[in-house]
């Protein structure tokens, strides 16, 4: 089986097994004790806490370790917008930020940055919708969906000159090198490096305004309660450590598989979007998106084929909503497929499963009737116009059907597709834009919503 979903979670680390296992047998007793124990547990937590915060690239006392990055995000956000309660609650935050920081950001007054195409934000957008009473602008170091690198030199410099503290979730990219500028607050996850699941970290500057919320207690500088993982940390901290030494030779080689899978899939399956920044990305991860193809469905034919990827696709979601990074992208959200290599992912793997993708995904195709119909939509005909009704559909089946009737319909005549799928939004446009068709626009409908697309070639 070829794991490919790194991104998600890496496998655990060696050196973090190693570890792990033998802080079981010495770091039990509680760090808060002056007896022997109690002294080889707080020997640990400090040597921990030193080793991690060398890999941030902060002092000791200014990193505390919590039980997830999700933790770290919402207590950091709190605790920063409380520290500067007379300023306001305006936060900023990007349109694509991890869920925990966008759930967060519900409790305040929120302004949300959009990006490109490419998934990054401008450093001017954060210039322009900083205000008085803005508390924390928020902004990811690398998006965990696409891999767009983000500029965050650049707007913690614009937001230091505004007075304004920078929240950085670094959870995707703290595996690979530290975080530049000057940035306030940070936030990552241990299990997105290698490290066991359970530990997080959170980094607040010296001199940022910050007031922990909830009860109060004494461990973690007051910041995080409870009593610490101290296994969990040790192993975090070593595993930290560990694949940063590897860091720099296993870019150059992610990349170049990463690089082959973005050349090579658009060259074996028709109708593909890769997205994602082509330059500007993490090393392990490449995103595309397919036509025609149930995002579901395409990932369990992969698992069966011994590959292990995701999708931001609506239909992979319990929401049934389409990824919120990929509609803030603007981009083809349909059969959607995130393949994250892990350290050691071997060349070998990647072309299998370039091998075994195009066979995949045409199965897929074949079972949803595209591009040979199964069964004709259900199409009225108009004088210059067909509507298409794919009520009750959901995508990619109103796309499929959109593709099948728009070669009957004149140049300069319309096909209005009428859905209620909340995919449709996205992925109707997207696929006029690979097709050169023009999309008009979307209108009210007695059920659902009215998507008119005008046939131009």
């Amino acid at each position: 089986m070829s794991y490919f979903d790194a991104a998600s979670s890496a496998p655990l680390h060696p050196v973090a097994r190693q570890a792990l296992l033998a802080s079981l047998d010495e770091g039990w007793a509680d760090p808060s004790r002056l007896y022997r124990e109690g002294r080889r547990a707080r020997m640990l937590l400090d040597a921990a806490r030193e080793a991690a915060a060398e890999g941030v690239g902060c002092r000791p006392d200014e990193l505390s370790f919590t039980s997830s990055g999700t933790q770290a995000v919402h207590l950091g956000i709190a605790g920063a917008v409380a520290g500067r309660r007379r300023v306001g609650r305006h936060l900023i935050v990007s349109a694509v930020e991890h869920s925990s920081v966008l759930h967060s950001a519900e409790l305040f007054d929120v302004t949300e940055v959009p990006v490109g195409r490419t998934g990054a934000v401008s450093p001017q957008a954060y210039v322009d919708a900083l205000r008085p009473d803005t508390a924390l602008a928020c902004l990811q170091s690398a998006n965990h969906e696409v891999g767009t690198v983000q500029p965050v030199g650049e707007v913690a410099g614009v937001c230091r000159e505004a007075g304004v503290p920078l929240l950085v979730d670094a959870a995707q990219s703290l595996g690979w090198g530290p975080v530049e500028g000057p940035w306030s607050v940070l936030t990552g996850s241990a299990h997105k490096w290698g490290g066991p699941s359970g530990v997080g970290l959170l980094a607040v500057r010296k001199g940022v305004r910050f007031s922990p919320q909830g009860p109060a207690d004494e461990r973690e500088s007051g910041r995080v309660p409870g009593f610490e993982n101290l296994p969990a940390i040790v192993a975090a901290a070593a595993s930290l450590r560990a694949v940063r030494a590897e860091a720099a030779q296993e870019a150059v080689r992610l990349r170049e598989l990463t690089a082959r899978i973005r050349a090579r899939v658009p060259q074996l399956v028709a109708d593909v979007e890769v997205v994602g920044d082509p330059e500007r990305r993490l090393p392990g991860i490449v995103t595309f998106s397919c036509l025609y193809v149930d995002g579901e469905t395409l990932l369990h034919e992969l698992d069966r084929e011994g590959f292990s990827v995701s999708s931001g696709s609506s239909c992979t979601s319990s929401t049934l909503t389409p990824s919120h990074v990929l509609k803030a992208m603007g981009v083809l959200s349909e059969g959607n497929v995130r393949v994250s290599l892990p350290f050691g992912a071997v060349s070998e793997e990647v072309d299998r499963f370039l091998e075994v993708l195009p066979g995949a995904v045409a199965r897929v195709r074949e079972k949803l009737g595209a591009p040979a119909p199964v069964a004709a939509p259900a199409v009225v005909v108009r004088e210059d116009e067909l509507v298409v009704d794919a009520l009750g559909k959901r995508c990619p089946i109103p796309v499929i059907e959109l593709a099948k009737v728009i070669g009957d319909v004149p140049v300069g005549g319309t096909v209005r597709v009428l859905s209620d799928d909340e995919a449709a939004r996205l992925d109707i446009p997207a696929w006029c834009e690979m097709r050169e068709q023009e999309y008009v626009g979307e209108e009210p409908a007695e059920k659902g919503t009215a998507y008119v697309i005008r046939r131009i070639r």
